[in-house]
């Protein structure tokens, strides 16, 4: 068996403005860091022989992963497209809170962004999800049926919001 995998699927190009700047602020915080652990590397390679120097071994690999990540957001940044505006408020569309209610009236509140500021912690849902796909385009008291984890789902859109 190789170790081969099919390449992962595109994933949307859009941002909110907010999401922009969060990575703007990381980049100039990696920036920052790396110049750091770059000073840490010249003083671990002083100290001499440096297959056996655990520090200058780390400090090198945590610049490896600065770079890496550095290059992927100089890669990825210029691509993304900023969405600052939708013109149809009384639909879902990309940056939209939207609140949903299931069967059980528990209602749920969930943002629908981009791929690189979805965080769930903050109820943000990527735009490629299966459920932001249902979602999409809908209105309020609009009713759609989640296929997840082999059970059916049926959500009542109950609000739609935009930040301003």
């Amino acid at each position: 068996m190789g170790r081969w995998r099919p390449p992962a699927a595109q994933s949307a190009p859009y941002i909110t403005p907010e999401g922009y700047k969060m990575l703007e602020q990381e980049a100039a915080t990696l920036w920052t860091k790396r110049n750091e652990v770059a000073k840490a590397v010249a003083v671990a390679a002083a100290e001499g022989d440096r297959s056996e120097n655990a520090e200058y071994i780390y400090r090198k690999k945590q610049l490896r992963e600065i770079d890496a990540r550095i290059g992927y957001l100089q890669r990825r940044m210029p691509k993304l497209t900023i969405v600052r505006d939708v013109h149809d408020k009384q639909r879902i569309f990309f940056g939209a809170w939207v609140t949903v209610e299931n069967e059980q009236g528990i209602e749920t509140r969930y943002r629908i962004v981009g791929a690189d500021e979805f965080d769930q912690a903050k109820d943000c849902i990527t735009v490629d999800s299966p459920l932001a796909k249902l979602l999409l385009g809908k209105t309020i008291d609009s009713e759609v049926c989640l296929d997840a984890q082999e059970r059916k789902q049926i959500l009542y859109i109950t609000n739609i919001e935009y930040d301003v």
